[in-house]
């Protein structure tokens, strides 16, 4: 198994690039330190074996209560290839969700991605740090109000 943070950036900011609606997301998923991408025995496929087995699984997700984020927009990207055209698969797993990640091979074109867990299990909320201010606020103040922590040293 591979972990090497460029590889994780390099797919984080393709899928930022990519027309999916959840793409933020999906990318936070990827950049989280405990994402590491996992043993994949068939990096290869074709968009029309994708397109069959995400099919299944869609209705699998449902049945079982699997929440999942990507999964409507890979359907509807698959549709639009033909069923030969290869793609190429990555998998990053944390120890309670997945995410399968399709490309196309040589560019590297992010075609979709799916995050999912375990049955009735919630996605993980990735929620960007508010932005910390470098300098300090200043209270304003009523002139007429008295400052008891003023300090004259006239």
């Amino acid at each position: 198994m591979r972990d090497t943070s460029e590889d994780k950036r390099r797919l984080a900011d393709a899928l930022r690039a990519s027309p999916i609606a959840e793409r933020d997301r999906l990318a936070a998923f990827v950049l989280d330190e405990a994402a590491a991408f996992a043993a994949n025995p068939f990096p290869s496929t074709t968009a029309g074996a994708a397109r069959q087995r995400w099919g299944l699984r869609e209705i699998e997700f449902e049945a079982m209560q699997v929440a999942s984020a990507g999964l409507s927009c890979l359907m509807t990207a698959l549709a639009r290839l033909p069923a030969s055209e290869p793609l190429r698969q990555e998998i990053l797993r944390t120890p309670t969700h997945v995410l399968y990640l399709l490309h196309h091979g040589e560019s590297g074109r992010i075609i979709g991605a799916v995050l999912h867990g375990k049955p009735r299990e919630p996605l993980p909320l990735f929620v960007r740090p508010k932005a910390v201010s470098r300098r300090p606020r200043r209270r304003r103040t009523n002139p007429d109000q008295l400052d008891l922590f003023e300090l004259n040293t006239a």
